[in-house]
C-alpha cells in the first residue's frame, strides 16, 4: 500500500517507533477511506507500547508541538495539514452501568477486536519487514467490497459494551450506502435498552451526522427497523402507521416525513432546514381525530408541532438558541404556503407570509415544495404549478411593498413624542392598526401614509397634538 503511505510522515513514524523498539500501525478510518478513495486528513496510529513516547519522538523530528492526554494514553500532533493521533494498543473490559471501559495494554490483535466494525479494524503495518502490509484479521476488506457493516466480535458483546456503536452502525450505513448484517440488526433490537446509559449529547451528535448525509431517511428507517427510534425520537415514532375507520385511512405520516426530509436534502445542505422537514408533521399524532363527515383531521398540527420542537431539542440536549427557534418557526408556518397554493393568491396573504417568515421565506418555500407528495401525479403537478405561481407572487409583492423584515414606520417613541403620553396601551393599538393596514394593502409601506393613518386613528381615540411631522 505504498500509495496510501506516500506521505513522509509515515516513514518518520516508522523510524521513530523502530528506534524505540516498538511496533506501529496505521489503523481505522484512514485505512477504510483509502480503499473507498475518500480523502482523509485524520491519521490514527496504534503502537504496541507507548503511543505517547512515539508521538513525542515524531514531534521532535518534524519540529511541531504535541498535545498529550496522559489520562487517556493518547497524544496528537499536526503536520503538513494532517492530524495524527497516537495511542497504545489496548484491550478493554466494560461495566454494565457505563460505556467507559477499563483499559489495559494489549496487542494489535486485541486492539482490533475492540473496534466497532470490521471496516474500521483494518491496519497498515509500519514495520520495515512488511511496510504497508494490510493487517485484516476480521475480513474488513471483504465487507468493504460487499458494502456491509459487521462487528469484529459477537454483536451482542460489541453493542452491549458500548451502545453508541448501534447508532454509529446506522450512521456509517447511511453515509456509505452500506447494509447492516441481519445479526447486527437483531442484536440492536435485543440491546436497545442499553441506549439508556448514553448521554443525549452523544446521541444528538450521531443524529446530526446522519442528517448531513445525502439521503438521511435511510438512518431513520434503520433506527425504526432496529427498534431504536422510540428511545431516540419517540415523537417521530408516534407518527408511524395507518389507522382506518369506516374504510377511510390516512397516509403514514412517518414515511411521509422521511420523504419530505429527503426532498429537502436534495435541495439544500442546511442542517436545520432538514430538521424542520423531519419534524414538520410531528404534531399530527397529538391532533389526529376522525370526523364522520370530514374523515381524518389534524387541525392545528403545525402549531402543536412548533411548540413540541423545544421539548424534542431539550431532551436531546441540542441548542436552544436561534437554530431551535428557526426550526420552530418553519414547522409552525409550513402550511401557510400550502394554503396559498390551494386558494386564490392575494397580495394581502402574500404580504402576511413575507412578514411572518422574514428572511426565512426562501427556506420555507423549499420546505413547502418538498411537502408536495402524493401518489396522484395529476394532483402533484397541479400543486407544483400553483407553487410556482406563489413564488412569482412573492417576488412581485416583495419588490413592490418591501414587507420582508418589515419594520413599522410608526414607532412607540414617535407616538409618545407626538401626543405627549407615557408608555401605555394606546401606543400598541396605534402601531398595530398601522401595521395591519400596510399588510392588508390599505396604505403603502411608506412613512407619510403611515403617519397620516396614525393621526386619523389617534384622533378617533381622543389623542390630540399641535405638533406637525417634519
Amino acid at each position: 500500500m505504498t500509495e496510501a503511505l506516500s506521505n513522509p510522515i509515515f516513514r518518520i513514524v516508522a523510524e521513530e517507533a523502530s528506534a524505540l523498539g516498538v511496533r506501529a500501525f496505521v489503523i481505522g478510518g484512514f485505512v477504510r477511506d483509502f480503499f473507498l478513495q475518500r480523502p482523509s486528513n485524520d491519521i490514527d496510529i496504534v503502537v504496541e507500547g507507548s503511543g505517547i513516547e512515539v508521538a513525542e519522538a515524531v514531534a521532535r523530528r518534524v519540529h511541531t508541538k504535541v498535545s498529550v492526554f496522559r489520562n487517556f494514553g493518547t497524544a496528537m500532533l499536526h503536520c503538513n495539514g494532517l492530524e495524527v493521533e497516537f495511542v497504545g494498543a489496548r484491550k478493554e473490559s466494560y461495566d454494565r452501568r457505563s460505556r467507559k471501559p477499563v483499559v489495559e495494554d494489549g496487542t494489535l490483535q486485541e486492539d482490533q477486536e475492540r473496534r466497532d466494525f470490521t471496516i474500521n479494524a483494518m491496519a497498515f503495518s509500519l514495520q520495515d519487514e512488511d511496510y504497508g502490509a494490510l493487517v485484516d484479521p476480521f475480513g474488513g476488506i471483504r465487507d468493504l467490497n460487499d458494502g456491509i457493516i459487521r462487528t469484529p466480535l459477537d454483536p451482542d458483546t460489541t453493542y452491549s459494551d458500548d451502545p453508541l456503536r448501534m447508532l454509529r452502525a446506522i450512521r456509517f450505513a447511511t453515509q456509505l450506502g452500506f447494509s447492516i448484517v441481519q445479526e447486527s440488526k437483531d442484536s440492536m433490537r435485543h440491546n436497545r435498552q442499553r441506549l439508556d446509559i448514553l448521554s443525549q449529547e452523544r446521541i444528538a451528535d450521531e443524529l446530526m451526522k446522519i442528517m448531513a448525509t445525502p439521503k438521511p431517511s435511510t438512518g431513520f428507517l434503520l433506527m425504526d427497523e432496529c427498534g431504536l427510534l422510540p428511545y431516540i425520537l419517540p415523537d417521530l415514532s408516534n407518527l408511524k402507521g395507518v389507522e382506518t375507520v369506516e374504510g377511510r385511512g390516512h397516509k403514514d405520516n412517518f414515511l411521509h416525513s422521511l420523504q419530505v426530509l429527503d426532498n429537502v436534502a436534495a435541495a439544500s445542505d442546511k442542517i436545520w432546514l432538514r430538521w424542520a422537514a423531519l419534524l414538520h408533521d410531528v404534531g399530527k399524532a397529538r391532533t389526529k381525530r376522525y370526523d364522520p363527515q370530514l374523515g381524518w383531521t389534524f387541525h392545528n398540527h403545525e402549531y402543536v408541532g412548533g411548540k413540541m420542537v423545544k421539548g424534542i431539542f431539550g431532551r436531546l440536549k441540542m441548542s436552544q438558541n436561534e437554530d431551535m427557534k428557526y426550526v420552530q418557526k418553519l414547522v409552525a408556518l409550513h402550511l401557510r404556503p400550502i394554503a396559498l397554493v390551494t386558494d386564490e393568491v392575494t397580495d394581502s396573504a402574500v404580504r402576511r407570509l413575507l412578514f411572518d417568515a422574514g428572511d426565512d421565506i426562501d427556506d420555507l418555500m423549499i420546505l413547502c415544495k418538498a411537502d408536495i407528495t402524493s401518489k396522484n401525479e395529476l394532483k402533484v403537478e397541479k400543486y407544483r404549478r400553483q407553487y410556482e405561481k406563489v413564488k412569482e407572487k412573492l417576488v412581485e409583492v416583495e419588490a413592490k411593498d418591501a414587507v420582508r423584515n418589515f419594520k413599522n414606520p410608526i414607532t412607540g417613541e414617535l407616538v409618545m413624542e407626538k401626543y405627549h403620553i407615557p408608555p401605555c396601551r394606546e401606543i400598541g393599538v396605534i402601531k398595530e392598526y398601522v401595521k395591519e393596514a400596510i399588510l392588508d394593502g390599505v396604505i403603502p409601506n411608506e412613512f407619510e401614509a403611515a403617519y397620516a393613518l396614525m393621526e386619523k386613528k389617534a384622533a378617533e381615540m381622543g389623542l390630540v397634538s399641535e405638533i406637525s411631522p417634519d
